[in-house]
């Protein structure tokens, strides 16, 4: 079929070796080009199927993905409103605590220890301080160079 399309003409195939594809293609059976065609098209269009409910898989686990990273970045209820294409209006809290962490002798620390040292204790740090504020009502603000959390 795609040599059908050649923009050169003398790579088009005849109507005659069309006709014998389709002989190939039919095993010797004596049916008309139409059936042929059907069927082929009917398999064409169940390839299709089969990709698009590839596709529509692939597309929805990326869309979870985009969805959970949007949630570790903003509140929930400003991820929802953004999903769903509403404003998001302006919160005012009267009181918050920002808490801002050091860890005393890090430079020392991490000048003895190897790169995945220091990854692994900085890692295990701060999911203990996460485990800790996810009994309270705490926003985290997950910026890597800020170790924060809104209250």
């Amino acid at each position: 079929m795609k040599q059908c399309w050649s923009e050169q003409p003398e790579r088009r195939p005849t109507i005659d070796q069309i006709f014998d594809q389709f002989k190939n293609i039919n095993k010797g059976r004596k049916t008309n080009i139409i059936d042929s065609m059907l069927r082929m098209l009917e398999q064409y269009s169940s390839n299709l199927e089969d990709l698009i409910r590839e596709r529509t898989e692939e597309l929805e686990i990326e869309k979870q993905k985009t969805d959970k990273l949007l949630t570790q970045m903003l509140p929930p209820s400003v991820a929802e409103a953004l999903k769903m294409g509403t404003p998001v209006e302006p919160e005012h809290f009267e009181e918050v605590t920002l808490y801002f962490s050091d860890i005393v002798g890090f430079t020392t620390i991490s000048a003895m220890s190897e790169p995945i040292e220091v990854v692994d204790l900085l890692n295990d740090l701060y999911t203990l301080f996460d485990a800790i504020i996810g009994s309270h009502d705490v926003y985290k603000v997950p910026e890597p160079a800020f170790h924060g959390w809104w209250a």
